[in-house]
């Protein structure tokens, strides 16, 4: 077998993917652009990919293909419906970022919410070693246990988040994206009353055609003076300018580990917000615990394992 992989600098250098030389000759691509990709797979049996794009073109031209796996649980970036009529399987791994994801959901939450920037800075500039009483009262806070907790998209992880935020004495709300979700042990709301009743709200949800743009500017007007906003599904869920202007009237705090396009671009409104210690932005890193992308690799190492068990090759 000839194994491909595409992008292996998404996996990160602490974590080795030599399990996969097992089933053949492997050739690793730190990244792989556009323009390259068809080339790259052309010869290869089995393809390896995080983000880069296999469209029906790049598949046409890898006659030997058998099997793409992506290392992640969505599989937009695949011409999946070209790949099966071409007799391709595409395998992606799911639940291995679960614990990773609620974990960060719950780090963004209260750095924003505890103000832990400021404090830090007020601490290590020396404004507190100054300070002629033994705390620091300038950014108040609010505990969690007793508010209402929104989420938009009751999959897996959110379910996890809601869990967590009850244990919190969190009154859990949610809003299902799809209209299908009818889970019972929390209350489903439409959008706007989540919207307009919640202290927190958390998205994960996918991008498909019911969340594209779902929070605009009319929607974010709707939430709480002082309510916290993090999306942990996908970006453009959150019209971005409408977020930017709603952060800059200082009216909401919002953290983001996923944008509209990544990396950021330098013309994103979110760079040059006012109230800018509102907002919070990571890399998208929220599934990226060490952890987590073991999981991952075992998971494609399952994939690939079962495919070749059942191919008969191994």
């Amino acid at each position: 077998m000839k194994i491909v992989i595409l992008d292996r600098r998404t996996l990160g250098d602490d974590i080795s993917v030599n399990c996969f030389k097992r089933f053949g000759e492997v050739t690793v691509y730190e990244t792989t652009r556009m323009m390259d990709t068809t080339a790259r797979i052309k010869n290869a049996d089995i393809v390896i990919t995080n983000k880069v794009i296999i469209d029906k073109e790049a598949i046409k031209k890898a006659a030997n293909l058998k099997l793409i796996c992506v290392a992640a649980t969505g599989m937009n970036n695949i011409d999946i419906e070209y790949a099966k009529k071409r007799g391709i399987e595409v395998k992606n791994v799911e639940s291995y970022s679960t614990h990773s994801v609620v974990q960060h959901t719950f780090s963004m939450l209260f750095y924003l919410l505890e103000k832990l920037r400021y404090y830090d800075m007020i601490v290590k500039g020396e404004v507190w070693s100054k300070s002629v009483i033994f705390t620091c009262l300038d950014r108040p806070f609010f505990e969690i246990t007793g508010k209402r907790w929104g989420i938009i998209g009751l999959g897996e992880i959110g379910y996890e988040v809601a869990k967590i935020a009850k244990c919190f004495g969190c009154e859990v709300v949610y809003y299902s994206t799809s209209g299908k979700n009818s889970n019972i042990e929390f209350e489903r709301l439409s959008l706007d009353e989540l919207l307009k009743t919640s202290d927190i709200v958390s998205i994960h949800a996918p991008l498909n055609e019911n969340t594209k743009n779902l929070l605009d500017y009319d929607k974010l007007s709707l939430l709480k003076t002082g309510a916290v906003l993090l999306n942990l599904g996908r970006g453009g869920i959150v019209n971005e300018t409408a977020l930017a202007n709603i952060i800059s009237e200082g009216k909401i705090m919002a953290g983001l580990d996923v944008l509209e396009k990544e990396p950021i671009r330098e013309n994103n409104p979110l760079m040059y917000v006012q109230n800018s210690d509102n907002l919070l932005i990571t890399p998208h890193i929220a599934w990226t615990s060490i952890e987590a992308r073991k999981r991952l690799i075992k998971g494609i190492y399952n994939n690939i394992r079962q495919f070749l068990q059942k191919d008969g090759t191994l």
